[in-house]
């Protein structure tokens, strides 16, 4: 009875409502679970957007000299940053100078930019002399990390290396007017022509930004520089800072004018992201030096040469008609002199000759010269990092002549052999009669017999003064078409004279 009632005290209806309420509450809690994470997800989407909005800040580290390979990498960096949208671009600058023609390229790209670029020289310890200086001052934000130092732009005399462009002459100068002589007034004139074209430069790329004019000119002909802290009191820069985190935070709702408009930056939490050079921008950073340039021509020439005198070595001419392209192709991008790469190919041209004409080393001690001294001219400019060293043309020349002089002895060696081949080398060698007898034929001179005889495992039809009987052993003395003269081999013995 007590087992009934406990049993009516729980009715299966009941039993049954809770079981199947359940599985509706754990579906609502998977609900929520599932809502928070949406909500989650939509609000990091949401940062993430306003970050890309916002835009990215791209670094384009330049070290060491303004060169072919980094007017390259940072052309292509500009127009990859204006693809992808980046908000500003930070060229980090720790440079001596460089070449002309790529400083400009540099500059045409940035004013050209839809891109705010800004110019920092930077870690502490850099600088940005002579085409940094230029490089700088065209940017449209100038920044400088402390313990760092511009200007320096004077530009280079080009020539001859190692020559100084003499000081341009002036009028009101006692005693040098009229004893200047022509020579001198013309270097001086183009020298003049030089700076003053710098200076207006520079000074138009001071007046577009803003900046201080009349430095960026005693920079040009004074050559002067100026610390960070200068620079910035002087309104040559427009701010400092330690890093690039702290260049993004003072740049902060700047306003930037561009080619495309103003632009207001949003730098303080923007991603900052570094192009590295790329294999191509290696690749040229390698050939480009004027070093390897004259060592890929140099290996260019000479591959030929030996493909051409050994034709079918096929190796030889492959790797020369590579060498020799690749290096015209750098020294067309460098400052070169034409009339030292004329004398570099005449130089070459004289060392192959001595090799097949006996000229008693004229032609080589020419080639050695001419060489060298094409070598000393080849580059047209003194900038820092550009230049051959006098080493490293004394090794290139004197191993041009060292394998050329190796050639020309075993030419010299082959020359003197005796011919082993051929209609000459029948004569002096020895034979046998292989007719039974050497008869006299018709219509030969009285005394001559003619024949049969193996020369050289040949048959050859010979004519001798005198009968020979088979077997006996002749020696060839003379050819005439398809005869040949024979007398016996005992026969210089017999007469006493030597063979």
């Amino acid at each position: 009875m007590r087992r009934l009632k406990t049993m009516k005290t729980h009715p299966l209806p009941r039993l049954a409502s809770t079981r199947l309420a359940r599985p509706h509450t754990w579906l609502r809690k998977w609900l929520a679970h599932c809502a928070t994470g949406l909500i989650a997800f939509l609000a990091c989407a949401a940062i993430a957007n306003a970050a890309t909005a916002v835009g990215k800040v791209v670094v384009i580290p330049v070290v060491g000299a303004i060169s072919p390979a980094s007017a390259d990498f940072v052309t292509r960096s500009l127009t990859r940053a204006a693809n992808e949208q980046a908000q500003l671009a930070v060229i980090e600058l720790d440079t001596p100078g460089g070449l002309d023609i790529s400083m400009r390229q540099i500059i045409k790209a940035i004013l050209a930019s839809p891109v705010p670029v800004a110019a920092f020289i930077a870690p502490g310890g850099a600088r940005a002399a002579s085409a940094g200086t230029y490089i700088v001052y065209a940017s449209h934000v100038a920044a400088m990390a402390p313990g760092t130092n511009l200007g320096a732009a004077t530009p280079i005399q080009l020539g001859a290396p190692g020559l100084a462009a003499p000081e341009p002459k002036r009028p009101n100068e006692p005693g040098k007017g009229a004893a200047s002589s022509p020579a001198t007034d013309t270097q001086s004139t183009e020298t003049r022509k030089q700076i003053d074209d710098a200076a207006a430069y520079i000074r138009g790329l001071a007046q577009l930004r803003g900046r201080n004019a009349a430095w960026a000119e005693r920079a040009v002909r004074e050559a002067v520089s100026l610390s960070a802290k200068e620079a910035l009191e002087q309104n040559v820069v427009d701010l400092t800072a330690r890093d690039v985190p702290d260049l993004m935070a003072k740049l902060d709702g700047r306003v930037v004018e561009t080619a495309t408009g103003p632009h207001k930056l949003a730098t303080a939490h923007a991603q900052v992201v570094t192009f590295e050079p790329d294999w191509r921008s290696h690749f040229l950073a390698v050939v480009t030096d004027p070093n390897v340039a004259l060592i890929l021509l140099t290996i260019g020439m000479y591959g030929l040469f030996f493909e051409f005198a050994n034709p079918g070595f096929v190796l030889p001419g492959v790797a020369g008609a590579i060498c020799l392209l690749v290096g015209l192709f750098a020294l067309q991008l460098l400052p070169i002199s034409y009339t030292g790469l004329a004398l570099i190919f005449l130089g070459i041209a004289f060392l192959i000759a001595e090799a097949f004409l006996p000229t008693f080393g004229t032609l080589g001690f020419g080639g050695i010269v001419a060489f060298a001294a094409g070598a000393l001219m080849l580059i047209d400019t003194d900038q820092p990092g550009y230049g051959v060293p006098l080493p490293t043309i004394a090794a290139i020349t004197a191993a041009g002549a060292v394998f050329v002089f190796f050639v020309s002895s075993f030419a010299y060696r082959a020359r003197r052999r005796p011919v082993v081949s051929g209609g000459e080398a029948l004569v002096g060698s020895g034979g046998e009669i292989i007719d039974a007898a050497l008869a006299p034929a018709e219509g030969e001179a009285a005394g001559v017999s003619v024949g049969w005889a193996r020369i050289h495992g040949e048959r050859w039809r010979v004519r001798a003064s005198a009968p020979l009987a088979a077997g006996a052993h002749v020696r060839v003395t003379g050819r005439q078409g398809l005869m040949l003269e024979v007398v016996s081999a005992e026969e210089p013995k017999q007469r006493g004279v030597s063979p």
